[in-house]
């Protein structure tokens, strides 16, 4: 189902915006692959009314893997049983590449690369209770230093089926630049497919793709307000703001189907984000703010974006 031969393009896993109606809407301009938001394989495991919700997915996504996150095997265990039950999810994904400090102080993300034998165990326990037809991982270079050769080869020992490698090391958070030329040499170093994550956008994917010899490339933050990111790279061209606005206008609808009237204040983030750079933005997102209704709000960002 998840064709490497075609360089898939893949919606990194985004707290807080790679919810249902954005993959939905990515997939439909040009996006191959998504994945759910990070979900605690501890909410997984007592099935968190709020958590299995998380669970739904577009109808476009046809492969679908949801991202979870865990220290502790007995309850990835049980998260993956109850996985289990949902038969449209085709894999499951580790993180073990999260920088956030809360997810790092529990021993998740991030932190499972300082002990590449719970790792292994944790991904050996996913796989052996897993009725998934995928299993992969999520990584960064390393913790404090670049350990990234090590790190990929204990993974590919477990028999996941690909890794995806965001190019800079927990201690570096987003700074500086992501290093291609360490995914480069992981990827030359395991047999199974690599996808490149980090720093990645319209401008580069190409170049990146070249230099590392990836399986695929993982869009990140250059989606947040871009989503239309996918469709750039495949078509080589920049997009109209007519296909901005169809695409603004299908993700605003896709929020209302999906979360119901709240989804016009949850839309908001999404809207300030889209609005960057237009004549007038400032005054647009105040307007935005203090409308609650779905009607009047899609009429006044419709509006804004056909300006030219």
């Amino acid at each position: 189902m998840i064709d490497f031969s075609i360089k898939p393009l893949v919606l990194a896993p985004l707290a807080g915006y790679s919810d249902l109606p954005l993959r939905g809407v990515v997939k439909r301009f040009g996006c191959d692959l998504t994945i759910s938001e990070m979900i605690s394989s501890n909410a997984l495991a007592y099935s968190d009314k709020k958590t299995l919700k998380m669970l739904e997915k577009n109808e476009l996504e046809t492969p679908f893997i949801v991202q979870i996150s865990g220290n502790k095997p007995d309850i990835v265990k049980k998260a993956v049983e109850v996985l289990n039950r949902y038969d449209h999810i085709d894999g499951i994904d580790l993180n073990c590449g999260c920088p956030a400090k809360k997810v790092v102080a529990h021993g998740s993300g991030s932190t499972l690369l300082t002990n590449l034998e719970l790792l292994k165990e944790i991904l050996d326990t996913i796989k052996q209770t897993s009725n998934k037809r995928y299993l992969s991982a999520k990584i960064r270079l390393g913790f404090d230093e670049k350990n990234g050769i090590n790190i990929a080869r204990a993974i590919e020992s477990v028999g996941v089926d690909f890794i995806s490698v965001h190019g800079r090391t927990k201690k570096q958070g987003y700074s500086g630049n992501s290093d291609f030329k360490a995914i480069k040499e992981i990827k030359q170093s395991v047999k199974i497919p690599i996808i490149a994550n980090g720093d990645i956008n319209s401008k580069n994917a190409k170049e990146v793709l070249n230099f590392t010899g990836a399986d695929g490339l993982m869009i990140g933050r250059a989606s947040i307000g871009n989503p239309w990111v996918f469709y750039e790279i495949k078509s080589s061209k920049s997009v109209s703001k007519e296909i901005k606005k169809e695409i603004i206008l299908a993700h605003f609808d896709e929020m209302m189907k999906f979360y119901g009237q709240k989804g016009v204040a949850l839309f908001r983030k999404h809207v300030h984000q889209y609005a960057k750079g237009y004549e007038n933005a400032s005054e647009f997102r105040d307007i935005i703010n203090r409308i609650d209704d779905t009607q009047i709000a899609r009429l006044k960002i419709e509006e804004f974006f056909s300006q030219i």
